[in-house]
């Protein structure tokens, strides 16, 4: 066998014992403690750039600003979802990020939705990346999509719990006039647009993310 040879076989077998590893790693079971602290440092991050989210949608959406914060944040938040899910590369990160998210929101004074939504969907969305072992492109992409939607949960009672959203903030003390603003652009259309627009700006920013994830973090060898 010539020095050529020997080369090639070499870098095959190192790109399967990668592939090997990378597979490995998403199977690998339980969440280690610096698996744990990751978590917490981009679900940090990804706090933060909720309160950015919030910041934009009141300045830019005025009267519309809640039910367009989800996707104003799943348009900015791909590179932390993106460089967790595969930095981590283990069944639980997405769920935990979530989880915690909804909990504050839960905690905050929102509906119990709140929480429930951040529950199911970052756990199905953490399924779908497992299918592609956190290094899916495509898988990673939908898994983003749908884990956006889990900040839905503060405004979805604004379609389906109209009476006890508007009990709520009646005990908060909110008037009849502030009540009327709130629900002035809550409609069939309003909803349709405000999901619709959840799935386009995940899809956009979860793509700026693995572009941002291929061109600088890969090569750097962060993950």
């Amino acid at each position: 066998m010539t020095q050529q040879d020997n080369a090639t076989t070499t870098t095959t077998s190192s790109e399967n014992a990668a592939k090997t590893k990378a597979a490995t790693v998403a199977r690998s079971g339980r969440l280690s403690v610096p698996d744990l602290i990751t978590i917490g440092v981009f679900t940090a991050l990804y706090f933060v750039l909720v309160a950015v989210a919030t910041l934009i949608s009141t300045v830019a959406f005025v009267g519309f600003a809640s039910i367009f914060l989800p996707a104003i944040a799943a348009l900015i938040s791909g590179c932390v979802y993106m460089l967790l899910a595969t930095k981590v590369g283990k069944f639980g990160a997405i769920t935990v990020m979530g989880a915690v998210i909804g909990l504050f929101l839960f905690v905050s004074g929102h509906f119990v939705l709140s929480f429930i939504a951040s529950i199911v969907f970052p756990v199905i969305a953490d399924l779908i990346a497992r299918a592609g072992a956190y290094r899916n492109r495509a898988g990673l992409l939908a898994s983003y999509v749908v884990f956006s939607y889990g900040l839905t949960g503060p405004i979805l009672p604004l379609w389906f719990m109209k009476d006890a959203y508007v009990a709520s903030l009646q005990a908060r003390g909110k008037d009849a006039a502030y009540i009327d603003g709130v629900f002035s652009h809550i409609n069939t259309g309003t909803f349709v647009i405000s999901m619709a627009a959840i799935a386009v700006c995940a899809l956009a920013g979860g793509w700026f993310g693995q572009r941002v994830l291929r061109r600088h973090f890969v090569k750097a060898g962060i993950v």
